[in-house]
């Protein structure tokens, strides 16, 4: 008893804005926990929507979700996994547990105001700290004076509370919230249909006695095949085997490689791009002519080692039997961090008929199912769209004009220097939104330079600087992988932690000898904080 009292006062959280708070972070997920620790110093306040810490870990999974890397690549430099051994990929209910205890450890439920969400944000720096030579018209994050001013809308309340701040952090997120729906001619929507339609969005919300109950005996169209369509379909194959059991059809448009484990032909997956030997054949930004050139003359040394990946996966994997091998190749998936790891079970539930496969760059509903491009018709009492979400939806919405128009640029992304910093949003930054093969590793390194920015231990490049670094970033992208609007990382993340080492003043070299610099891969681990 006077554990859990302990535990229930050390998880106070917080019930007004006191005066002295400078800094406002929107969102509790991995980025929003990571942003309070790091700017502990100035105060923070957490504006946090639900009751709970976790973000999508908590509010956005089904019930066989689990973490797609292995325990040591996902965890926070200075809190370790209890259980770090454990070989088997944790479930979200470990994650939001092991989340929680980072706030226990470092004192971080003081910073957080459940049930308080952000509905508006309003800019009051004026036209001297917007679209200038220096970002924020001084190149100062925090200025002594409000800049935002953030709406909350408390749970059981339809009044607006108002609170000032010098500086935001956005933490929102990319995932949940807001579903991202497909678009029909009139009469070809779900309207005409006369089963069921749900985002998986919806689908998360349910029990799991409600969701067998949902799908126990139906025809199942889950449009998708990333990793949210996946898990759903078998999801879909469990809850109908048995008498009177139906298959699950997958309708695919865009294949993309999948992977069984994190081992390729008895080799560890690291070594194809978690190195910094692996990482040196791939583009970055920013990089020389001469680099440039060196990078053109190993082309055939990339597509060799995509190949040896890509022949490893069709001989492990069905892909060919069931018309699943992308004609891409495997480096532009994981340049796009679109590479998902299989669930157990799934080819095994296909070829036991209760997964099917249909491919269509093009659909529409029917009153009884979904019509395909070529005519053929797919029956269905229900359909499940597993098709992603609008995160950016999410700041467009609260985010005054100018600068609701920014969020993306012509090219489709986020333009974030350092994946933290837009050059023409002023006295805010944007955690979460860069992907890496480890999200939370990249939200955490970005928290602490953001930390470093704040307390005056560099300074930001011109706007200028600042749009050509993002623009070159974007290039690099763009010349690796079809998918970039994606903002990934993951070629690249080494280089990319180099930088706000660089900027930090911290070592860029974090291995104790060159042999484990070039061939051991880099983790959350090498950058426990100096």
């Amino acid at each position: 008893m006077a554990a859990a009292a302990a535990q229930q006062e050390a998880r106070s959280t917080r019930q007004a804005v006191p005066a002295t708070s400078r800094v406002a972070i929107i969102g509790c997920g991995i980025s929003g926990l990571a942003a309070a620790k790091q700017l502990a110093a100035h105060d923070p306040v957490v504006f946090e929507a639900t009751p709970s810490v976790g973000g999508v870990w908590k509010h956005c999974v089904y019930r066989s979700t689990r973490l797609q890397t292995p325990r040591p690549d996902y965890e926070f430099s200075d809190y370790s996994w209890r259980n770090r051994d454990d070989p088997t990929f944790p479930t979200h209910a470990e994650i939001v547990e092991y989340l929680e205890g980072y706030a226990d450890t470092f004192g971080l439920w003081r910073y957080i105001m459940f049930g308080a969400k952000v509905v508006d944000v309003k800019f009051l720096g004026g036209r001297a700290a917007g679209f200038t030579e220096l970002w924020s018209g001084t190149g100062e994050p925090l200025q002594g004076k409000p800049m935002w001013e953030v709406g909350v809308a408390t749970a059981g309340s339809d009044a607006v509370q108002y609170y000032k701040f010098e500086f935001v952090v956005m933490c929102a997120g990319k995932y949940g919230d807001v579903p991202r729906m497909p678009v029909f001619p009139k009469g070809k929507g779900p309207e005409v249909f006369r089963g069921q339609v749900m985002h998986s969005l919806d689908y998360c919300k349910l029990s799991e006695e409600e969701t067998g109950e949902l799908m126990r005996g139906k025809k199942v169209v889950v449009v998708g095949y990333k990793k949210s369509a996946i898990d759903l379909a078998l999801e879909c194959a469990q809850a109908n085997q048995g008498e009177g059991g139906e298959a699950c059809t997958m309708l695919v448009r865009t294949l993309h490689w999948v992977v069984p484990s994190y081992s390729i032909w008895g080799l560890p997956f690291f070594l194809f791009y978690s190195t910094r030997l692996a990482q040196f054949l791939y583009e970055r930004p920013g990089q020389g002519f001469l680099r440039s050139m060196l990078c053109r003359l190993m082309t055939p040394l990339r597509a060799g080692v995509s190949k040896f990946i890509e022949s490893y996966l069709a001989w492990k994997l069905p892909l060919d039997k069931y018309g699943l091998r992308p004609d891409h190749p495997f480096v532009e998936d994981y340049a796009s961090c679109q590479m998902a790891i299989l669930p157990d079970g799934f080819f095994d539930m296909a070829d036991r008929d209760m997964i099917r496969f249909r491919r269509a760059s093009s659909w529409c509903f029917s009153p009884n199912g979904v019509l395909l491009e070529d005519g053929t018709e797919v029956e269905a009492d229900l359909v499940f769209l597993a098709t992603g979400f609008e995160g950016k939806d999410k700041l467009r919405a609260v985010l005054p004009e100018p600068f609701r128009g920014l969020v993306v640029d012509k090219s489709g992304m986020m333009p974030l220097y350092r994946g933290t910093i837009h050059p023409l949003i002023p006295n805010m930054a944007f955690v979460g939104y860069v992907e890496s093969v480890s999200n939370l590793h990249t939200s955490e390194l970005r928290c602490r330079w953001l930390a470093g920015l704040l307390g005056g231990r560099f300074a930001l490049p011109s706007v200028e600087a600042m749009v050509r670094h993002v623009d070159g970033e974007a290039e690099a992208m763009r010349r690796t992988t079809r998918f970039y609007r994606r903002h990934c990382i993951s070629t690249y993340s080494i280089h990319d932690s180099d930088a706000m080492c660089a900027d930090l003043g911290t070592r860029v070299l974090r291995k104790g000898n060159w042999l484990a610099e070039l061939f051991a891969p880099y983790n959350n681990q090498d950058y426990k904080e100096e």
